[in-house]
């Protein structure tokens, strides 16, 4: 009872049509900053890592040491558009599907920095 009578209140009042177009931008304003926050944190991230990722995927090359998404560490010997091999150990190849290499491999190298100081540590304990 008590709603209808606030229902028939309203109704009865003449700028009624402003009241609604206000309420309406009180919800719409909240949400579209939601989706634009949603968009700028979760979206474009996304959609950018992506593109970096097929990026790297396009620039491989023979003799790139790739680390695959399920973990197997290997040296390119052929590439294809669709399939790649990888040499995994002295004579032992394997078929990957290209799309699933996910990185360069760092392991086994030194990093530029790291090795410049490993010469200055060098240089420094034996002098």
């Amino acid at each position: 009872m008590f709603w209808q009578t606030i229902a028939s209140a309203q109704a009865a009042t003449p700028g009624i049509s402003n009241q609604n177009s206000e309420v309406v931008l009180a919800y719409l304003v909240p949400m579209v900053l939601l989706f634009g926050i949603l968009y700028f944190v979760q979206v474009r991230p996304q959609v950018k890592k992506t593109r970096d990722h097929q990026k790297m995927l396009n620039a491989l090359k023979r003799n790139d040491e790739v680390v695959t998404t399920g973990g197997l560490l290997g040296r390119l010997v052929e590439l294809g558009d669709k399939l790649v091999t990888l040499e995994i150990a002295q004579g032992v190849r394997v078929r990957v599907e290209r799309s699933q290499i996910a990185s360069l491999s760092a392991y086994g190298k030194t990093p530029k920095g790291a090795k410049d100081k490993d010469e200055a540590a060098h240089t420094k304990g034996g002098a």
